[in-house]
Order: C-alpha cells, then structure tokens, then sequence
C-alpha cells in the first residue's frame, strides 16, 4: 500500500478505510506522521510514570497534564500545525529526560521511553515505524487503536475538567498505564479486557467534567436561545471549553461587542453562571461541517477553544483564533496554560472594526435537558408517557457528520 500517512480515527475516513494520502478533514500527512510519533513518545513517558507510581513515586501535575494535553491535540480537527506538534513532542522529550534519572531500574524499557533525538528532519520517517501500521496482526492493531482513541476521549474530559482546577490522580494513573500497556506485547484477550477497562474510566472521566462543569457554572436548566442576531459587532466562539468562554464574558464587559456560541459551544446557555452576562447574546450557525459559510457570513473573529476546525478559506482566515490545544498555520493563537487568565483584547479589538453579523436564520432553539433536569420533571415525563402524550425518545450521540446518511437524524 503506497501511503503517505494512515489515519482512521473518524467517521469520514477515505472509501471508509482510512487517509492514506491527505486527510478528508484537511490534516497533512506530515502533520498526521508527527502525531503518531507525538502518541508514540507520550507512551513512552507514561512507561516511565507508570513504573514510578509502582515505586511509590508520586508524579507531578504537569507531567499528568502534558500527557492529556497531547492526547487531546491529536483528536479529529483540533490541530493542524506541524510546529505545534514538534513542540509538543520536544516537551514530552524533555519530561522523559527528568524522570529517567529518578527511576531506579530502567531495566525492559521501550525505545519510545528512551527516544531523545531532537533533530526534527528525522521525525517524518521515524514516525513511518510507529504509527498505525506499525502493528501487522489487524486484531491487535484494532484493539490497540480502538483503546487509543478511547483514551482520546477520557483526555478531552479531564483536560476541560483540569482547566477548571479539578483533578483525579487515579484517572491520571489510569490513562498512563494503559498507555503504557499498548508499548507491550498483549494478546487479544488482555486488550479485550483493557478496552473494557478504558470504557469504565471514560464514563469516570465524564463524571469528573460534569462536577467541574456544575459545580463552577451550576446545573444546566431548560433554557431558550435566540437563533438571530443583534446591531453590535460579535465574537462567535466553537468548542467546548466553558472557562475560555468565561473569560472571553468577561473580557467583552462595557465594549459594545456581543458573544455569540457556535455549534458544540452552544450548551453553555444552559448553565445559570452565563445568564448574567447582558452581551451573551445567542447561537450562530450549524453543524461543524458548514462553518467555512457561515464564518464568512459572521463578519467578526471566531475563537476556536477546541475541536472542530475546518481549513478556513483565505476570505476569513485573519479572523480565525485558536487557543488551548488548537491550531492552524497562519492563525494567530491565544496563550494561557490550566489556572492562567488569557487575554483576548487583540480578538477585541478586531470585533470593534467588524460589521454586525448577517443574519442567516431567526428564532430559537430550546435546550437544557441535562441530568439534573430531567430528573426533576421525572414524574411529568412519566405521566406523559402513561397518557400516550409521549409516544417515543429518541437518542442521539456524536458529532453531526456531513454524510447524507444522517439526515434520518433530522427526519
């Protein structure tokens, strides 16, 4: 197979199979190759926590946090720059470096514990060696990949959860040392168990994002959200992060500049700490998959705190801002790490010379129904399904992909 990179992490992968030649989502094959080689050292620097926990070591919570920080780079329309990555990898790198010395035996350890070569142009064709296909049994490579990207997941929970100063040193110790096993020779049956394990730890790490997400905001309530626009220059802010939005509130105090959420961004109406912010105006636009429109038609900077990121067009480029574990090449990115106050005054700055954005629909969407909410209408909703009034609950998880298979969602 002639393959300048293999990626099959998402529902859009090419022919279904995966991207071999240049990502369906826009990512390079260089910056697919240094991923895998940034996963590949990210286990090795959990090989080393691991073995200090076992004696009796405790590990520091940067060293917990650069683990998840990595892991959730490398997820779906995150992050496009190769130069961001490279950083990563040299941090990693270094970590490893510290730790080594205070182990007491490296006695077994894998190369992606030892690796230290800092000389970037070796990078593209080490990572050939260690990335997906790296593993030739398919079932292994298969349940290896599968626990990966579950551990994904668990990283994306606890790195919100972490920006939120709340931490779980066993969840930590967990997304390490599976890390570490999948550097092992396991047969089929230990991965089986160990993808088990990683499904059990997710629901932990959940759990852990939702105390941190209610107990700073408070629980999500029914809440109705305007769909139009307003006169005022507006900020449009995607992804998940809750504590980049509060300071991005806070920050628009007195400017004259509304706050509008887009796409996954759009719960945080929900949540009472964000109703008292008089400029926290509405939603703006759809799914993910149709920003490159829609960004065009906002007029003002978008900040993306987390995933999805498509390649934006040349028009609207200079508005786009990542933070946090985003980015993209030629996009300006805001700094701050966990605990850190971000300053947001140039994407300010940018939204006052902006005109208002064009409107694109109106009215509004009613949301809210989260756990603590439907279990105060229990009773209601019992009664209603009695009476006949509710006939039928339909469920719905994951990202609202572009296929045409998935308009059965709508219908």
């Amino acid at each position: 197979m002639d393959t300048k990179m293999f990626c099959f992490q998402c529902q859009e992968t090419a022919r279904n199979f995966g991207c071999t030649q240049v990502g369906v989502c826009g990512k390079q094959p260089e910056t697919s190759n240094l991923m895998d080689l940034m996963i590949w050292v990210t286990k090795g620097l959990s090989q080393i926590t691991t073995r200090l926990r076992a004696e009796g070591r405790q590990i520091d919570k940067d060293v917990n946090h650069l683990v998840t920080y990595n892991l959730f780079q490398t997820i779906t329309n995150a992050n496009f720059d190769d130069d961001k990555v490279v950083e990563r990898i040299l941090l990693t790198i270094a970590a490893k470096e510290q730790l080594l010395a205070d182990l007491a035996d490296r006695k077994d350890l894998s190369a992606a514990a030892l690796f230290n070569n800092v000389d970037t142009s070796t990078y593209a064709e080490l990572s050939k060696t260690v990335g997906v296909l790296a593993q030739s049994n398919e079932d292994v490579r298969s349940l290896k990949e599968l626990i990966t990207y579950g551990l994904k997941g668990v990283c994306a929970y606890t790195k919100h959860a972490n920006n939120l100063i709340n931490e779980s040193e066993e969840l930590d110790a967990f997304i390490q040392r599976a890390l570490s096993d999948l550097l092992e020779k396991k047969s089929v049956d230990e991965l089986v168990a160990l993808t088990l394990e990683t499904g059990k730890w997710g629901v932990a790490g959940m759990a852990l994002l939702d105390t941190a997400n209610t107990g700073t905001y408070g629980h999500p309530e029914i809440t109705k959200v305007k769909l139009g626009v307003g006169k005022n220059p507006g900020i449009l802010i995607s992804g998940h992060d809750l504590r980049d939005l509060e300071m991005l509130l806070e920050q628009t105090q007195g400017t004259g500049v509304d706050v509008y959420t887009h796409s996954e961004m759009l719960p945080a109406h929900y949540y009472p700490a964000f109703k008292k912010y008089p400029n926290f105006y509405g939603n703006y636009g759809n799914a993910w998959w149709m920003q490159k429109k829609e960004f065009e038609s906002f007029n003002g900077p978008i900040l993306m705190t987390t995933n999805c990121i498509v390649p934006p067009a040349e028009s609207y480029k200079a508005r786009l801002f990542t933070t946090g574990a985003t980015g993209f090449p030629g996009c300006k990115h805001i700094s701050g790490s966990i605990g850190e106050q971000k300053d947001f005054s140039e994407i300010i700055a940018l939204a006052k010379t902006c005109a208002a954005p064009t409107q694109i629909e109106d009215g509004e969407l009613v949301g809210g129904f989260a756990h603590e909410q439907v279990f105060a209408l229990a009773d209601k909703v019992v009664d209603a399904v009695k009476s006949g009034a509710i006939k039928k609950f339909v469920v719905m998880g994951g990202c609202d992909g572009r296929s045409k298979s998935r308009d059965y969602y709508t219908e």
